[in-house]
């Protein structure tokens, strides 16, 4: 049977693999044709507009690859149905779990290859894409969190500035509360906060210090005040995107630095990070479904295989969006949006897999 399993197993691979080498060039098309006018008119060199676009290859690539996998296995499983070749394993005394081996064997290797493309590989593209995409092609728009700011930067203070401007280092409204336990102990107040990087120091307008008394509070203002503190303004207010550019030792170490200063973001970090393990185990589950759709010779062909194939990864990705904004936008548990996709397209694989095999 090492031949079957050899045939198969390069079809998987090989199929997978120029379906990937055929989009790719398509949306590097459409997207170029998109955005030219705003490339052109930011004038972005030529070597960083190449950078940008194998950023882009690379990005996509890890973000679509269950999709491109899904219907290349149908592709080419329907290939094998409608020229009776799955009718001549199977009749030869193959089981169906034992023709789906080199199908297993092959997703074996796109997970893992998967799963190292977006730890390491992805998240540097990601940085280069988005970078370029926020200097280039939205013309500055902001991409940070700049509005009721709020963050614990250690074990007894917290700060808040109603609004931060990232290009300017500077936050209005600005608090400083430092506790005791549980009681506080004094709390700094200023119009505004601006980072000096020359020296390192922060300047405050309008500066007030109220400490707290067991009797009476001492409140202590000064019109501008230059300070030092043991933070940066920039760090508290982190781009939209960071935690795609980190790889997952980094994000994790990310993830309990933001918990710590009592971040909004949370979730959306989790998200990031749940699914670089949910993404390369759908690649199994994709796999199965896809051979239990297409392994069936039906009277329409392939097209009808197909037909149906691209419907079940639309539904996949709507449920992955659906969940995973829910989760982003609301308390939703991360690791259930990111996983329940999985186990209910888990039931329908084992669903369909039984019926394939009758």
């Amino acid at each position: 049977m090492k031949i079957l399993d050899w045939y198969i197993l390069k079809r998987y691979l090989g199929t997978f693999l120029t379906m990937l080498l055929l989009f790719i060039p398509i949306g590097i098309t459409v997207n170029l044709a998109e955005k030219i006018d705003k490339i052109l008119a930011n004038e972005a060199p030529f070597s960083e507009v190449a950078v940008y676009y194998l950023n882009f290859t690379i990005y996509f690539a890890n973000l679509l690859f269950p999709l491109f996998l899904f219907l290349s296995v149908i592709w080419f499983t329907s290939k094998l149905a409608n020229n009776t070749e799955v009718i001549a394993f199977l009749s030869s005394g193959v089981s169906f779990y034992r023709f789906l081996r080199p199908y297993i064997i092959g997703a074996t290797l796109v997970c893992v290859g998967a799963y190292i493309l977006g730890t390491y590989l992805a998240p540097a593209a990601s940085r280069g894409f988005n970078e370029f995409t926020y200097e280039y092609l939205k013309n500055n728009k902001a991409d940070r969190e700049t509005q009721n700011v709020y963050r614990q930067i250690s074990d007894d203070d917290y700060i808040y500035v109603s609004r931060f401007n990232p290009a300017q280092n500077l936050g209005n409204n600005f608090t400083l509360e430092h506790f005791e336990g549980n009681e506080l102990e004094y709390k700094l107040m200023a119009r505004s906060i601006v980072f000096k990087p020359e020296d390192s120091t922060y300047s405050l307008n309008g500066f007030k210090k109220r400490i707290i008394g067991k009797e009476n509070d001492i409140l202590e203002t000064e019109r501008n005040l230059d300070t030092v503190f043991d933070f940066d303004l920039e760090d508290l207010t982190p781009v939209e995107y960071i935690a795609e550019t980190l790889n997952t030792p980094e994000l994790r170490d990310f993830i309990a630095k933001e918990k710590a200063r009592g971040s909004s973001a949370i979730n959306r970090y989790q998200v990031v990070l749940y699914k670089r393990f949910s993404l390369p185990v759908s690649a199994y589950i994709l796999t199965i479904i896809a051979v239990a759709v297409s392994a069936i010779k039906r009277r329409g062909g392939m097209g009808i295989n197909l037909a149906l194939g691209i419907s079940l990864a639309f539904v996949f990705i709507f449920f992955d969006k659906v969940f995973t904004t829910i989760s982003e936008q609301s308390d939703f548990s991360p690791i259930v949006a990111v996983w329940l996709p999985n186990v209910l397209f888990g039931i329908l694989a084992i669903y369909l897999l039984r019926n394939a095999k009758r």
